[in-house]
């Protein structure tokens, strides 16, 4: 015998799955923001050879290529 669809209760169940779905959107975190290891490594070493004057700044280094 054929299940009888209430339209009611699933209206219900899509509010429910829409804010849901809006609070896990709310409490994703993107794990590009995160750093591994190895890339806090690279990162803290490359700001020592920048503060050491080893290195130059992006914007440096885009003066110096338009010459």
């Amino acid at each position: 015998m054929p299940k009888t669809i209430d339209m009611e209760k699933m209206y219900r169940e899509l509010l429910a799955l829409k804010k849901e779905v809006q609070f896990i959107k709310t409490h994703m975190f993107d794990p590009d923001t995160i750093m591994t290891t190895e890339e806090e490594e690279k990162f803290e070493r490359a700001m020592k050879e920048y503060k050491e004057g080893k290195t130059i700044s992006l914007e440096d280094l885009k003066k110096e290529l338009e010459l």
